[in-house]
């Protein structure tokens, strides 16, 4: 299946140069293209697209809130994939928060842009390794407030289940998951939509948020 994608970003040059790299990818089409947060949410409306590429900072309406009022929608599909040039906690974090399935600086290669949009169109979560040690020392800040019991935390979760979750949060996709756990990978892909139904979650990029603001998982080292 073709994966359709939408870019959105202020700047013509960036746009039509994600346009040409994508569109010389083999089941890859970018099907439109937006030049500020408001228009993205039209057009995801209009053109229906499996990804959108959404830029950090434009006009009128910024990519952050963009990419809440596309994804927070009941039933709405479509990944965020967040490009920007600014390396800063605060952008990573709240672009999860806000819906985001992934991540990745502007100086990506092709070949890098390109897998992080079939990563993401194929419901996995994508972030680019310069940035995850800094998003985990969020992560492991905000985890230090008193909370809960971790039962009261993750709900109906069985012990497999929660299992299957911190593992999430470590960043292993289901065949490394169904490794790690020695079961079949349609086993780990089971659990992770009974994971997702049972707290409320729309992808993985949110299991893994979830996983670390509850306290489920403690990065290494802090």
């Amino acid at each position: 299946m073709t994966i359709r994608v939408l870019i959105a970003d202020d700047q013509m040059m960036v746009r039509q140069g994600f346009t040409v790299l994508l569109n010389a990818e083999p089941g890859i089409e970018v099907v439109g293209q937006a030049v500020d947060g408001l228009d993205a949410v039209a057009k995801v409306a209009e053109l229906g697209p499996d990804v959108v590429l959404m830029d950090i900072r434009m006009p009128v309406l910024g990519g952050i809130d963009a990419t809440r009022r596309i994804t927070e929608p009941a039933g709405a599909t479509v990944k965020v994939l967040v490009l920007t040039t600014f390396d800063l906690d605060e952008y990573v974090y709240e672009a999860l928060r806000a819906g985001a399935s992934g991540f990745l600086l502007k100086d990506a290669s092709a070949a890098e842009l390109a897998q992080a949009v079939r990563v993401v169109a194929g419901g996995e979560a994508l972030l680019a390794p310069n940035i995850t040690k800094r998003l985990i020392a969020e992560f492991s800040r905000l985890t230090d407030a008193p909370r809960a019991p971790l039962k009261d935390r993750v709900g109906d979760l069985t012990e497999r289940e929660t299992e299957v979750l911190s593992l999430i949060a470590q960043g292993l996709s289901n065949a490394e998951i169904a490794v790690r756990l020695v079961v079949a990978e349609q086993t780990v892909k089971t659990h992770v939509s009974r994971i997702l139904v049972k707290l409320g979650l729309r992808d993985r990029t949110q299991a893994a948020v979830f996983a670390y603001e509850t306290g489920l998982v403690r990065p290494a080292g802090y």
